[in-house]
């Protein structure tokens, strides 16, 4: 008995230490964020705050339009999602329930595109952009990325977990492909679209390089981008990049806490069968 109480103990011990490591680097950034610019740019470095200076979340608002930075990759970030959650789900049952001729090798390609690094494919399509004429639009932020393969396999799987009775049911009671995906597929596949919501939704919000690489005005950039304006060649106040980095890294916490419980149900179901 006391060997597994000892045992327990040891593993909340580890389970806790690897919490604080995880954890510790967005703690200390809001540390930072609420530091004199003195203490944020001492050495050796503060490891808990001697100060509290709410103030510099104000003084970001002023140097750069955060607030419209932010409302950028909001509206960028839904797009995406909504895109992604409708091409995938068409596809996705397409692969699960319908029959076609090819359906197998046609998978197969969609998987294997999820081995090519997206770098390998980042110039082709900043050309595709540009000869389109979407450079610094919203189109070229949004368009290249309202399909996934990785959205298209993750519902896939779920699909396949639906009994087939049923949709023989549906059949013998009048309802086409399109009724069955509308009226029963997608309201019992809510873990599964609620997990790719999420995960699009927050790897649209932290891409840095595309947005980069196509957008000029300050009006069309993302947050991401907008940070870096809060860093100056003649000298850096640390205080206020942590600040904005902690208004940025806020929305997308919230959303992982609120959406982890779905998160892991639909990574789970969708992991059951093959």
């Amino acid at each position: 008995m006391k060997k597994h109480v000892a045992r327990q103990a040891a593993v909340y011990l580890i389970l806790i230490a690897a919490a604080i490591f995880a954890l510790y680097p967005v703690v200390y950034s809001f540390f930072l964020s609420v530091m004199k610019p003195e203490e944020a740019s001492a050495f050796p470095p503060s490891i808990v705050p001697h100060s509290f200076n709410p103030a510099n979340f104000i003084d970001v608002f002023g140097i750069v339009p955060i607030a419209a930075f932010i409302g950028n990759t909001f509206l960028v970030s839904g797009i995406v999602m909504i895109g992604q959650l409708i091409t995938a789900s068409l596809a996705a049952y397409a692969f699960a329930k319908m029959d076609f001729k090819g359906k197998g090798f046609i998978f197969s390609l969609f998987v294997a595109s999820m081995m090519v690094p997206w770098e390998v494919t980042m110039i082709p399509n900043y050309l595709t952009v540009r000869s389109l004429n979407w450079l610094d639009t919203y189109q070229g932020l949004t368009v290249p990325f309202l399909a996934t393969a990785f959205g298209t396999f993750l519902l896939r799987q779920f699909f396949l977990q639906l009994p087939k009775e049923l949709f023989e049911a549906a059949r013998m009671d009048g309802c086409g492909h399109i009724r069955y995906f509308l009226l029963h597929v997608l309201p019992l596949s809510r873990p599964a679209i609620g997990t790719l919501a999420v995960y699009s939704f927050l790897n649209t919000y932290n891409s840095y390089l595309w947005p980069l690489l196509i957008t000029n005005s300050e009006m069309m950039r993302t947050v991401q981008i907008g940070i870096s304006m809060l860093e100056f060649q003649e000298s850096t106040s640390w205080n206020l990049v942590f600040a904005g980095i902690t208004l940025v890294i806020l929305p997308s916490l919230l959303l992982l806490v609120f959406g982890l419980k779905q998160l892991v149900r639909g990574m789970s179901a969708g992991a059951l069968k093959g």
